[in-house]
């Protein structure tokens, strides 16, 4: 038998000249950054969004009641002890329940040695105590502003994540057996992934979640064959073609949210809602928003509404000659469809004849965790940013959206990335995640402040869109709210708030997972279930709604479907996008869809 095979030392000549190359670029970019700093006259840290105030209002009220901050750290003193006796008695080879383990879920511990190696097992149960009892001591604090509480909650909680053994070279197994396999190269690989994404980001660190090169709109991603039959400033309007020789006599129209692109519902063919429904018999269009910059800086909700869906609706009615329509909005494209067809409502127009309302808030009373960054501070900070430039830039959104996730959605990166040093996997899903847009100025400001502080849409007559004061309960139209047990964006229960706000019939389905993954749970996956219960939202208090819900296994889609064909199942012969009144003017998904900002920073 031959000797196995040793892998050859790195070529000392090489590393130098790597070294080299590493130590010019972290020079350029220290330079880079004092430069900008400079210019921007900034001369010391600010506190614009009142982190450090809420901190400090914390420290005040803890050092008020230092009986239980004594008992706080005699607690971790006796959960330590306990500790300790566990691990003296792996160490003499008896086992014995951990004091201390893993919430289910989590993901970050699940390297056998974490478990099998007894100063590893130490080093984790260690962590997991002091973590638990910080966020425990913060928790019970009183006398706190309710806005500051959730601050000192939100960040501390992403101190501790920072914080775990995983995140570090010196204290994670896996990267350590890695360092040892590769001499090293895993870290100076990894510290030149650091460099690359914080040139990316022009002196800011963007993490890379996913291999953009691998993915290709209307190839691999966003797939579902379509034209663009109508474009303006805001939006462009596609229309699939059919894949049933007889259609629903009532077209469907798509709201997405501007916030992301619309082929989160498109990604690939086994898992597209949009293909889907074309099975199903429904002519669908969609709409696929402008990226907007600085020309659009004075575009308010008003113009989304008035450029984007009520034309929409105009262009689907004209097109396929009906004058009925079902609709759906996702996310912040269902705030603006519930508003839509308020609007509706006051002018007397009948065409949207039901709704969908996936993971959407009429009701802002429960804002979930993204509730943390809105308040008068912070929105008067975002004001200040956004009117210098004309829009809230798309990466510092989803930098927000990936705080609320950031084991999954950051730091899971930074170990493989910059630790492990390796590229970040080909992944649809973060293709999609990672492909930020921008937001007008005008109605950003308009947004944060009348829904998310004020939360005046659900109030009668609380905004005024198009000269025309809204009221949702004069909305009579059919309507289905699908929500997810486990979204931190649009909590379940502020959803279903904003389902008692309309004035017609409403089906309130709650489905497993979360904000992407509940929603683009197609039937072929038979993952997650959903809850459902004929009782009215109106009726009864969403924990009595789920106490009386029934479970059902697998999607909620075809749910959906039995309820839509419901109301009306009428069919007509297919209908071909390239024979109605608007003629094509690019295939789907557009060239309004196919911009991406990380390659126009690449371009320049």
């Amino acid at each position: 038998m031959s000797a196995p095979e040793t892998k050859a030392s790195p070529d000392p000549a090489e590393i130098a000249k790597t070294y080299a190359e590493v130590a010019q670029r972290a020079s350029s970019l220290i330079q880079d950054h004092i430069k900008r700093q400079m210019k921007k006259g900034v001369t010391a840290p600010s506190d614009d969004l009142g982190i450090a105030k809420a901190f400090m209002d914390m420290s005040q009220q803890m050092l008020a009641n230092p009986q239980q901050l004594v008992q706080a750290q005699l607690k971790l003193m006796q959960d330590y002890f306990s500790l300790w006796q566990h691990s003296m008695m792996r160490a003499m080879g008896m086992e014995g329940a951990p004091v201390a383990a893993p919430k289910k879920g989590d993901n970050r511990f699940k390297d056998p040695h974490w478990d099998e190696h007894f100063m590893f097992d130490f080093i984790k149960q260690s962590y997991l105590l002091t973590a638990g009892h910080i966020h425990e001591s913060v928790a019970k604090v009183e006398g706190m502003e309710p806005v500051a509480k959730k601050k000192v909650d939100f960040f501390t909680r992403n101190f501790i994540e920072a914080m775990a053994p995983t995140n570090f070279a010196a204290t994670n197994p896996e990267v350590l057996r890695e360092t040892v396999k590769t001499k090293g190269q895993n870290l100076l690989k990894g510290f030149n992934n650091l460099l690359r994404d914080i040139e990316a980001g022009d002196g800011e660190l963007r993490v890379k979640m996913a291999d953009t090169s691998a993915f290709e709109m209307g190839r691999n991603v966003a797939t579902t064959k379509g034209k663009v039959i109508f474009q303006n400033e805001m939006m462009q309007l596609i229309q699939f073609l059919p894949t049933t020789k007889e259609q629903l006599k009532r077209p469907m129209l798509i709201v997405p949210p501007w916030i992301n692109k619309y082929y989160i519902m498109d990604l690939r063919e086994s898992n597209s809602w949009i293909k889907w429904c074309c099975d199903q018999g429904h002519t669908v269009f969609v709409i696929s928003w402008v990226n907007p910059d600085a020309k659009l800086a004075k575009k308010s909700f008003d113009s989304y509404m008035a450029e984007g869906a009520l034309t929409a609706l105009d262009i689907v009615c004209e097109q396929t000659g009906e004058k009925e329509v079902n609709t759906i909005g996702y996310c912040l494209g269902g705030t603006l469809l519930g508003s839509t067809m308020g609007y509706m409502a006051a002018k007397k127009d009948k065409r949207v004849v039901s709704a969908t309302f996936f993971v959407a808030l009429l009701d802002f009373t429960i804002p979930g965790e993204l509730g943390t960054f809105i308040d008068e501070q912070q929105i008067a900070f975002l004001e200040k940013k956004m009117s210098e430039r004309g829009f809230m830039e798309g990466s510092e959104m989803a930098g927000t959206f990936n705080m609320l996730r950031a084991n999954d959605l950051i730091w899971s990166f930074v170990i493989n990335n910059y630790l492990m040093g390796k590229e970040p996997f080909p992944f649809d899903l973060l293709f999609w995640n990672s492909d930020s847009t921008r937001m007008p100025y005008a109605m950003h400001s308009f947004y944060l402040r009348n829904m998310y502080l004020k939360n005046l849409l659900r109030e009668p007559g609380g905004i005024t869109l198009l000269d025309t004061p809204i009221d949702l309960a004069k909305v009579k139209t059919p309507s289905y709210f699908i929500s997810t047990i486990e979204d931190h964006i649009a909590p379940w229960k502020g959803t279903y708030l904003g389902a008692t706000a309309l004035g017609g019939p409403v089906r309130f389905v709650l489905g497993g997972s979360g904000h992407i993954a509940g929603i683009v749970n197609p039937p072929s996956a038979n993952k997650y279930g959903y809850w459902t219960n004929d009782a009215k939202p109106t009726e009864q208090e969403a924990d009595e709604w789920f106490k009386g819900a029934k479970q059902n296994p697998g999607s909620w889609w075809n749910d959906w479907q039995a309820w839509i064909t419901g109301l009306d199942d009428t069919k007509v012969p297919a209908r071909d996008p390239t024979k109605g009144k608007y003629k094509p003017i690019e295939d789907a998904p557009g060239s309004y869809a196919s911009l991406r900002l990380d390659a126009q920073k690449k371009k320049k």
